[in-house]
């Protein structure tokens, strides 16, 4: 190689974006293929995608449930684990929104611990988020042939104001068809620990999405948050619809053929 090559391949890697990925328990444990699809859409966007192994949970289960001494526990381990990367990638706004918006105040009582956090939450995206708005992705180059419909979770959303960036990605995926949903903002029926919590008020949530989402005459639903697409994706099954639930991230990174729906197995 010359030197002017090897300059410009150095350049390159300077270039580069060290991006921690975090991985998500519901995603590590049950759908382990949109985290494989995060890597993929985040190396396409020319980052260098590191995946530490001391990861954990985020913590939220415990924060959201009062416990505020392993939720603290959690997020140090989050912050040790994920604060030398140049930003954290979640596929989840729930996840990512644990992180940014309450790891600093969760750690208030630590000075030197809640500064870290400060930076560790200036420097976390949504996955989505994150493609669109810090990479510029406009075309992941992929095919979907078939109408779609999206659910907004309450957290990405909410919290981290995500509602353009998905559908952005989805206009220029070749084939796809996006019919929004009538109320779409609305929660599903999920919120962690609020569905074991207050199951038949979930219950009855989650019903009147479905019949919303089966009311598009879309074949699939896509949304950003594995929480809310399980429990969707179990509603609807359980009322006999043909409609199939997936991550945006697999589509994004053409890896549909490769993985059943949420909730299906290989035939």
């Amino acid at each position: 190689m010359s030197d002017m090559a090897q300059k410009d391949t150095d350049k390159k890697n300077m270039d580069k974006k060290n991006v921690g990925l975090f991985v998500t328990c519901l995603v590590d444990l049950t759908r382990p293929s949109v985290g494989f699809a995060t890597a993929r859409l985040l190396e396409a966007g020319g980052c260098t995608v590191h995946v530490p192994d001391s990861q954990t949970c985020c913590g939220q289960p415990a924060y959201n449930a009062g416990d505020k001494v392993d939720a603290q526990a959690l997020a140090r381990n989050v912050i040790t684990a994920f604060e030398d990367f140049d930003y954290i990638v979640a596929p989840s706004g729930s996840c990512a929104g644990m992180i940014r918006e309450h790891f600093p105040a969760l750690l208030a009582e630590d000075e030197k611990m809640s500064a870290r956090a400060q930076g560790v939450a200036a420097k976390t995206y949504e996955l989505m988020e994150f493609l669109h708005d810090v990479l510029g992705v406009s075309d992941t180059g992929t095919t979907f042939q078939g109408a779609v419909t999206y659910q907004d979770s309450c957290a990405g959303l909410r919290e981290l104001g995500i509602k353009e960036q998905p559908r952005a990605l989805m206009a220029a995926v070749d084939g796809l068809s996006l019919k929004e949903l009538d109320d779409g903002e609305s929660c599903c029926g999920f919120g962690g620990l609020f569905s074991v919590k207050y199951p038949d008020i979930s219950g009855k949530i989650v019903d009147d999405k479905a019949e919303a989402i089966e009311k598009t005459g879309a074949d699939v639903l896509l949304g950003g948050d594995l929480g809310c697409l399980m429990n969707i994706a179990g509603r609807l099954q359980r009322r006999g619809s043909p409609v199939k639930v997936r991550h945006l991230a697999e589509v994004l990174a053409g890896m549909t053929g490769d993985v059943p729906p949420i909730g299906e197995t290989k035939e």
